[in-house]
């Protein structure tokens, strides 16, 4: 775990033995949270694996829900948690549970607990993954590393060799890698992707028939009445690398292969990656012009009655796969606290 997650597991610790969380639950104007999700597997993460922030264990999953309730705080769909912010102060709190990506799991591990606890959520739909075409990048680029003593990076006609034998090589490696392909604009990003998997006999198409479901599997969410289909983009890039014909596209298009994949035309859409790097002003006004009642990002803090003035930017708080401790449930529920934490963060 890298120095940044170990500050925020000592915040979290420090947070929950100060009691804050309930603190802020009782005074904080905030009326809910989003809870950002994507994977929920069975296994351990092995010691090197930097994507594990996406992933937790069913058992914990199951346990959020049950304190979730136990705190008094309902678990409702992204239109009611819209009712809810325009009701009178003093109602109950809420959380919204939402998933990103369309990943198997979902399906086999994560709705047999949505439906133990009759739990409400939204699932955010990248179509080209369920497509079998998408490019899950991240996840590309820490397989390699993991299996490899040694890769090789290309950059303008060179080619440097990076060591990964070591945990600690594997690590630096991937943040290199990662964070180069996050600053390139698409294009670039994809011609670097291309190279490198391919150096490796690396198959992307092959991953993501793996890792996503595929339409068939979808419809199962699609007719569930728990479940509300969201869009997520068609290629899951970073919309704020787009020109802004290509970035209203892959909005708009998503959306009309869903309706004519289901007959249901999705009113909710989330941001790929969803931070600044991803999203801004432009991507929220063509949320706007586009006619989806909300927007999420990735951005920490709670939902107040404010943000409906402003609901293709709201705010999630991702259920880290770093933090799958009990007690750090009651830090995760606090939208006012996360609101502040974000504050400090920017």
């Amino acid at each position: 775990m890298s120095l940044k997650y170990a500050a925020i597991r000592a915040t979290f610790e420090l947070l929950w033995l100060t009691g804050m969380p309930r603190l802020f639950r009782l005074l904080s104007h905030s009326r809910g949270v989003i809870l950002t999700l994507h994977r929920v597997v069975r296994d351990a993460p092995a010691d090197f694996s930097p994507n594990a922030i996406l992933q937790i264990e069913p058992d914990f999953l199951d346990y959020c829900l049950e304190r979730i309730r136990d705190l008094g705080i309902d678990i409702v769909s992204m239109d009611e948690a819209l009712e809810r912010l325009a009701g009178p102060r003093g109602s109950r709190p809420f959380v919204v549970l939402t998933f990103d990506d369309a990943y198997r799991d979902n399906l086999h591990y994560a709705l047999p607990i949505l439906h133990a606890h009759d739990a409400p959520f939204t699932l955010y739909v990248p179509t080209a993954f369920v497509d079998g075409v998408g490019q899950l990048w991240w996840q590309a680029i820490e397989d390699i590393i993991a299996s490899q003593d040694a890769v090789a990076f290309f950059e303008d006609g060179d080619t440097e060799y990076v060591d990964t034998r070591t945990l600690a090589q594997k690590r630096d490696a991937f943040d290199r890698l990662y964070w180069r392909m996050r600053k390139l604009p698409e294009p670039e990003r994809l011609a670097l992707l291309k190279d490198f998997t391919a150096a490796y006999g690396y198959d992307l198409d092959r991953q993501c028939r793996e890792l996503i479901m595929d339409w068939p599997e979808l419809r199962l969410f699609a007719g569930d009445p728990l479940c509300t289909i969201g869009a997520h983009t068609v290629h899951h890039y970073e919309l704020a690398k787009l020109p802004v014909e290509q970035a209203r596209a892959e909005m708009i298009q998503s959306v009309d292969v869903i309706e004519a994949q289901f007959g249901l035309r999705p009113r909710h859409f989330s941001y790929p990656l969803g931070g600044p790097l991803s999203c801004g002003p432009r991507e929220f006004e063509l949320a706007r012009e586009l006619g989806f009642r909300t927007a999420v990002t990735t951005r920490p803090g709670g939902l107040y009655p404010h943000h409906l003035k402003t609901p293709t930017e709201l705010p999630r708080v991702s259920l880290n796969g770093y933090f799958q401790k009990r007690r750090y449930v009651d830090v995760f529920t606090s939208g006012g606290l996360f609101t502040q934490l974000g504050r400090l963060m920017r």
